[in-house]
């Protein structure tokens, strides 16, 4: 999810065609999901396909429960990064929602222009994209040394 920006909902509904065989364009390092819009780095492709290819079932979702497979809910992958985080060693509930803001902090945070974070966020108004996307403190700093 931090790897795509994608909200909850976008990540369970996507379907494991997709990431399979001519959908998935190669574009200057980055992975896309043909028709869907939706880009990630190779790290999250690796991961993807190991797991796509550890499974046994014949689900069409990317993201299945363990037991009789079928498309994951979002309840279902809330509790999946609850797990996560506390494996993590995070001492603090971790919401899917904040993966989104996250990703949008981190473009940011690189460089990224507000207009592409909100594009690739698909948002329509850069108001809401600013309220995701918050400059780190040294940044900050940084940008008003150069500036001021």
């Amino acid at each position: 999810m931090f790897s795509t920006g994608c909200r909850i909902g976008e990540v369970v509904s996507l379907p494991a065609i997709a990431l399979i065989g001519p959908t998935v364009l190669q574009s200057s390092g980055e992975r896309e999901i043909r028709n869907v819009q939706v880009y990630f780095n190779i790290r999250a492709e690796i991961w993807l396909k190991r797991y796509i290819d550890s499974r046994q079932d014949k689900d069409p979702a990317i993201f299945v429960t363990v037991r009789q497979p079928h498309r994951m809910s979002i309840a279902q992958m809330r509790y999946v990064i609850k797990r996560i985080s506390a494996r993590a060693g995070i001492n603090k509930e971790i919401h899917p929602h904040q993966l989104r803001h996250s990703y949008a902090t981190h473009l940011l945070n690189n460089g990224a222009p507000v207009e592409v974070i909100q594009s690739l966020l698909g948002h329509e108004k850069s108001e809401t994209t600013r309220i995701y996307a918050q400059l780190s403190g040294k940044l900050r700093q940084e940008f008003y040394q150069k500036y001021y």
